[in-house]
């Protein structure tokens, strides 16, 4: 299996990092890099991901922002700075793992199964013989915000917002990481926006075609998500900007 680099955002998270479940991961689990990025905080989160890094320095590293960016702007510059060091596959992950980290193996694979897919999106499907555990508002709340989100990307995706994806490293991803995203949370869906509109400026296939959903196995709502109910109104207010914005 091709290595893939995944980036975890961290923003005010010192006192609930897994340290314990990122070291134990890279024990058991190779051809995966970590990168954990500091998104600015004001608590002790860049102490506890550099010992992170020192515990495991050749499977994590551990960057500083010099402030706080925003999710999108952390993810970003992770992608970015993983990109120009070489990464084939990238990725983000959510730093409360949510998404349990034995998860990315099993949509890593699937890069090495279907050589014409290049993104692959964690999806939070609610079936019979899976653990997808949500709270009742966020989950119908999400089911509103993801059928306007696939009428903004003409396609029929299930969950945009899920913090687990993988990337195949392609120039048009390179050219969708370089300007700073406009959005809040909503900032995949305009990641996305920007890689369909930029496949259809370079005649290639609609972004449906190299794209894969894979429902989760696992998946459980972690108090302290920094997203709210106000948030909501907002976020169509983004899909809205996304939609206008859509060259194509």
């Amino acid at each position: 299996m091709a290595t893939v680099d995944i980036i975890v955002p961290c923003y005010n998270e010192a006192e609930r990092l897994d340290a314990s479940a990122f070291v134990a991961f890279c024990a058991a689990v190779p051809d995966v890099q970590l990168h954990l990025v500091d998104d600015g905080s004001t608590d002790d989160t860049a102490t506890v991901i550099q010992q992170l890094a020192a515990a495991r320095p050749n499977r994590i590293t551990a960057t500083s922002l010099p402030a706080n960016m925003g999710k999108a702007g952390a993810v970003r510059a992770g992608l970015q700075q993983a990109i120009a060091a070489g990464a084939s596959r990238v990725g983000y992950w959510d730093a409360d793992l949510a998404t349990p980290l034995d998860a990315i193996p099993r949509l890593n694979a699937i890069l090495d199964r279907r050589p014409e897919i290049e993104i692959v999106l964690g999806s939070r499907v609610q079936l019979l013989g899976r653990r997808i555990t949500r709270n009742p508002l966020r989950h119908y709340g999400g089911r509103v915000f993801a059928t306007f989100a696939s009428m903004v990307l003409r396609m029929p995706v299930y969950d945009t917002q899920c913090g687990a994806k993988i990337f195949r490293v392609t120039p048009l991803l390179d050219a969708a990481l370089r300007d700073p995203f406009e959005t809040g949370w909503t900032f995949d869906v305009e990641l996305l926006a920007r890689l369909a509109d930029l496949r259809v400026e370079g005649g290639l296939s609609a972004l449906e075609a190299v794209t894969y959903e894979y429902p989760l196995e696992q998946w459980d709502d972690v108090e302290g998500s920094a997203v709210r109910a106000v948030d909501f109104p907002i976020a169509l207010g983004h899909l809205a900007r996304i939609w206008r914005g859509r060259r194509t």
